[in-house]
Order: structure tokens, then sequence, then C-alpha cells
């Protein structure tokens, strides 16, 4: 039985999101996934139930269900309970969707587990370096925002609120939070691996400021 439950649960996936945002289609769950795998090599966590909620944790998100965080959760907890798995198992995964998003950095809770760590660091992961410019201007196209705009400056101390209804141009979101990343890592694996992928979006702002500006002292 054991052996069926991830396969099953990427069927689920797949199918759920075959028409997703590229930027948060099968293709990003696919990338958590294998950032999860990663980091389990390193931490003392419960390898199914942070597979599956790597699999499960963007099943309905928020930001394409019209702000609602509630039903990515409900969806997974119906498919979990679908497989007969423990329920020690299902409430652990859906604690974890429920908590694994950044929001703004705003976002408090007093929910933690070595399971949560782990996931949440795969997921950032993949919002920072070349695959997390990748994303951040494949959705800003989405949502049809420009690119920069020198005279909208960053929200250094956005809400959650703001930050979920925010238009501000793709450029801002570095700052808003793909640059605060970093330093809000959990576990030894996500922080070294961050650390890189940081430094590469401080190397890529630095040469787009200079192409804007039509400056030549390319690093």
């Amino acid at each position: 039985m054991n052996q069926e439950i991830i396969p099953k649960t990427i069927i689920f996936v797949k199918n759920t999101l075959h028409e997703a945002e590229g930027a948060h289609d099968w293709w990003h769950i696919y990338r958590v996934w294998k950032n999860t795998q990663l980091i389990l090599k390193t931490e003392n966590a419960n390898s199914l139930i942070c597979e599956l909620a790597a699999l499960l944790h963007d099943i309905a998100d928020h930001k394409f269900h019209k702000g609602d965080e509630t039903l990515g959760p409900k969806i997974a907890k119906e498919f979990l309970t679908s497989l007969n798995l423990e329920n020690h198992i299902i409430v652990s995964v859906v604690k974890i969707i429920e908590n694994i998003s950044f929001l703004g950095g705003y976002k408090k809770s007093d929910y933690s587990s070595p399971e949560l760590a782990v996931v949440q660091d795969a997921d950032r992961l993949d919002a920072i370096g070349a695959i997390g410019i990748a994303r951040t201007f494949a959705y800003g196209g989405y949502k049809n925002r420009e690119i920069y705009n020198p005279e909208i400056k960053p929200n250094l101390q956005i809400s959650k609120e703001e930050y979920k209804n925010s238009t501000a141009p793709t450029i801002n979101h570095f700052y808003e939070k793909l640059l605060l990343l970093k330093d809000n890592m959990n576990t030894k694996t996500g922080k070294r691996l961050a650390d890189g992928r940081h430094q590469f979006m401080e190397l890529f702002l630095s040469r787009f400021y200079n192409e804007w500006e039509a400056e030549e002292n390319f690093i």
C-alpha cells in the first residue's frame, strides 16, 4: 500500500494542475518534491509526510482561487482520506499546507514541525535563484504587470493583505519576498543552497539595472 501512495498522489496532482499557470504547475511541484528529497538526506523528519506535503502544497493555490486559503488544505485532506492513510499523517500534511506560505512574511503561526521545516525550505528554494527569477517573471507576465517602474518603490513593510492583492511591478517582488527568503530558511541544507541562489539573484539585479540605464559596467 505505501508503495502506491506517492505514485497515486503524483497522478492526482498532474491531473488537477494540468492547466495551471506556468510558475505554479506540475513542474513547480516536481522541483519542490525533488528539493524535499534532497533536504531529507540531512534532516530527521518523516519522509512520507514530507513528500506528500511537497506534492500537495499547491493543489489549490489561493492566488488562483480568489484568495481562498482554505481550499487547498480541504482538497488535500479529501484526497489523503481517500487513500485510507493514518489520521496523524493526514493531519500533519494538512497542517504543513496551511502554514507553508510566505504571504509577505507577516503570516504568524504557532505550528511547527520538522516536516514543515523541510517542505517550507524546499518550496522557498524554488522561489529563488535562476528558477525563482524565471517563475517571478512568468507570473508577472500572467498578471500583466510591469517588469519595472522606477517610480513605484517596493513596499518593505508590506502586510499580508497588501501582499496578496499587490499589482506592483515584478522587480518589486524581489525586495518584498525573494531576497528575504535566504535568512528565513529552516534547515542546514536549505540555508546552504539558498545562499548560492541568493547571490545569483543579486548578480541578476545588478546587471538588470545596468542594462536598464544603458550602462556598460556589466559584472
